[in-house]
């Protein structure tokens, strides 16, 4: 968030009922100027950003609106000056997240709606996709599983809009370890996996009923 110290300000102290997104305060209103404290009241930057909310030691605390002059906009809770708590935030590109924020950063469980059509629901921490979550794409494949740093990262499903079916696990991004691959097709490959490729002991058994059970390196059988 802004450094209010650091910026010249218009400060216009009143209580309004519902204005920017938040409902009217029990607090009384803040003064003109000075220290703000446990008092609802707006704050607008020269910029054009705007806070419409509750205060608490100079800080924005408590339920409140910031409306950047960009487009964004976040409505929630707010501590020491930070997003914290619930609360909803509107990108201007049309994205929205409502769910847990600590410290300014997405952070607990919540759903972020892209404006492409892609939708995450889970977990996060420090922004990021991290623990369980699903995230589903805008031609309907979907993952549902573990995530550490934005990326697949431990058990999860991916299903394919073939209908294809991916069950096992992920390191970074990519299928490692134990894992199971159900083509659409029928062909079915169930074993260890490194860095997307079968890898290691593996049982690949084809759509024609052929079967090839051994030891595979990066996708190729190379033996029992």
């Amino acid at each position: 968030m802004k450094n209010l110290s650091l910026k010249i300000c218009l400060v216009i102290a009143a209580l309004f009922g519902g204005v920017g997104g938040v409902v009217a305060s029990d607090l009384p209103r803040c003064p003109s100027s000075g220290y703000f404290d446990k008092c609802f009241g707006i704050w607008t930057f020269e910029d054009g950003d705007k806070y419409v909310g509750e205060w608490k030691d100079d800080k924005y605390h408590g339920q409140g609106t910031f409306t950047y002059s960009t487009g964004g906009k976040y409505i929630g809770e707010f501590k020491n000056g930070d997003f914290n708590g619930k609360g909803t935030y509107n990108s201007s590109d049309g994205s929205k997240y409502v769910g847990d924020w600590k410290d300014d950063k997405k952070h607990g469980q919540g759903t972020y709606a892209y404006a492409s059509g892609s939708k995450y629901v889970g977990e996060f921490k420090d922004d990021l996709y991290n623990g369980q979550g699903t995230y589903t794409y805008p031609n309907g494949e979907n993952y549902v599983g573990k995530w550490r740093d934005h990326n697949y990262h431990g058990q999860g499903t991916y299903t394919f809009v073939s209908g294809s079916i991916y069950v096992g696990e992920r390191k970074d991004g990519k299928k490692h370890g134990q894992g199971t691959f159900a083509y659409a097709d029928g062909e079915k490959y169930v074993g260890e996996w490194k860095d997307d490729n079968y890898h290691g002991q593996g049982t690949l058994t084809y759509a024609d009923g052929n079967v090839e059970e051994g030891v595979w390196k990066e996708g190729e059988f190379v033996g029992e």
